[in-house]
């Protein structure tokens, strides 16, 4: 795969599409397995309150995925995202009822770097709060 996105049609402020990714219950113990973190807080709501948490959490690393898809999606190739780092602020708190948590990701294009790369700033929120902090890809377009 390659990236379709050039460099020269790309400016400052240019908005990814924005993005909304569902998160249950089911779906922390699908990610679970997947990574092996089996950390009771992700799963057992008495042990989460029992620790001090409002309810069971989204692992962190799974909503740091989550996010990145915005900007995968918009670039089309995964291999182009050449650098990617956060700070985790806020959990994604996952009730367990019908609906779930959400986590709303919008990004825009922050900064045009050399070679071709594009600097974008992620934005998460669940909830109404900030989840993920100094959320930042490098992207390598095409040119």
């Amino acid at each position: 795969m390659t990236t379709t996105i050039q460099y020269a049609d790309v400016e400052i402020g240019t908005e990814l599409p924005a993005q909304t990714f569902p998160v249950t219950r089911a779906t922390l113990v699908q990610y679970a397995g997947a990574s092996g973190d089996f950390n009771p807080i992700h799963w057992n709501e008495k042990f989460a309150v029992e620790v001090g948490l409002p309810d069971v959490i989204a692992h962190g690393m799974f909503t740091m995925a989550e996010a990145i898809r915005v900007v995968t999606d918009w670039v089309g190739d995964p291999a182009a995202v050449v650098e990617y780092g956060v700070r985790f602020t806020k959990p994604v708190i996952v009730p367990n009822d019908d609906k779930g948590a959400e986590i709303q990701v919008s990004a825009k294009v922050a900064a045009k770097l050399d070679d071709g790369r594009v600097r974008v700033d992620l934005t998460a929120t669940s909830a109404g709060q900030k989840v993920l902090g100094m959320s930042r890809a490098v992207v390598q377009l095409a040119q």
